[in-house]
């Protein structure tokens, strides 16, 4: 499986480092990062990690002004394109067609081909035009899942937290998440 992973400039990148090591562990998918230009600031300004630290996790990355990229092209065959995490210019973007680069090119491919597409909205609150996107989206068939957390899980860390949001995630390709609880499951008991 083949999967396209775009960073945007919204808060949250901490999610697409834990999706890059979630899919590292799993060998049956390739994965292709881009990083917008704010998404490289918000990883220095929110987390320990940096780009090259990020970049050695996928099997393949590309500079979001490289419109000529093999993943540019339907002819590319991907499974799917995750946009996490998504900011509201992306979004407005992709639900209108506006393909200027990279991320907004894949994500304009997975809907006229009619492949998978997860977009990963981060903000609050949103605004009409903000919903006006995310609806129309969904009526193109993207899978609109913006980080929200679960608490039936228990959560304890920041990490349960951002866990479960990469297992809902996954959840949209059928691949395996290791370290999330899903509702049902026991969980300790805790006084």
């Amino acid at each position: 499986m083949d999967l396209i992973i775009g960073v945007t400039g919204a808060s949250g990148t901490i999610y697409a480092v834990k999706l890059l090591v979630a899919l590292k562990k799993t060998e049956s998918v390739t994965t292709h990062v881009i990083f917008s230009d704010y998404a490289r600031v918000n990883l220095e300004i929110e987390t320990g990690y940096t780009i090259e630290d990020i970049l050695s996790l996928a099997d393949h990355s590309y500079d979001n002004r490289d419109l000529a990229a093999c993943i540019s092209s339907g002819s590319y065959p991907a499974d799917g394109v995750i946009i996490l995490p998504c900011s509201m210019k992306t979004l407005s973007g992709i639900a209108n067609g506006y393909a200027d680069n990279l991320i907004t090119r894949v994500c304009d491919v997975a809907l006229k081909e009619r492949r998978r597409l997860v977009i990963c909205p981060r903000e609050t609150p949103l605004n009409t035009i903000h919903l006006k996107h995310m609806y129309e989206l969904s009526q193109m068939g993207a899978v609109i899942a913006p980080p929200m957390p679960a608490f039936y899980n228990l959560p304890e860390t920041v990490e349960d937290i951002v866990n479960h949001q990469i297992m809902k995630i996954l959840d949209q390709f059928r691949i395996p998440c290791e370290g999330a609880k899903r509702w049902g499951e026991k969980v300790q008991d805790r006084v």
